[in-house]
């Protein structure tokens, strides 16, 4: 397994949610499609920049398109969501630094005589 990727207990809990019945399955698979949409959302980056691994990345854009307008993230989202008993958190690590001059000052608006 790769980071940013299903583990099997999770694929397996979202498995039986993937649409069945298509016309044309997908070439890599729905596990590989979930994996390129959870690798976008975890990194940040541009559709544009998806690995090759997971295929082009217009393709697997319109399908992501396509789900959520269906509101198939929906059900995949509950189902992998924390039970009540555990424990989640989020942390954001952004650093704001402060010039060197907007310390050791009298704050306010200067007065003009």
């Amino acid at each position: 397994m790769r980071r940013h990727e299903l583990t099997d207990a999770q694929w397996e809990r979202i498995a039986p949610l993937m649409p069945q019945g298509r016309r044309q399955p997908s070439r890599l698979g729905d596990r590989n499609f979930v994996n390129a949409v959870i690798w976008i959302a975890k990194t940040g980056a541009p559709w544009r920049d998806l690995p090759e691994r997971f295929g082009p990345w217009k393709t697997v854009f319109n399908r992501f398109s396509k789900w959520a307008a269906a509101k198939r993230w929906d059900a995949i989202f509950k189902e992998l969501a924390l039970n009540e008993d555990e424990t989640g958190s989020l942390i954001d690590g952004s650093v704001v630094r402060a010039h060197q001059d907007s310390c050791g000052g009298e704050g306010g608006t200067k007065k003009t005589r």
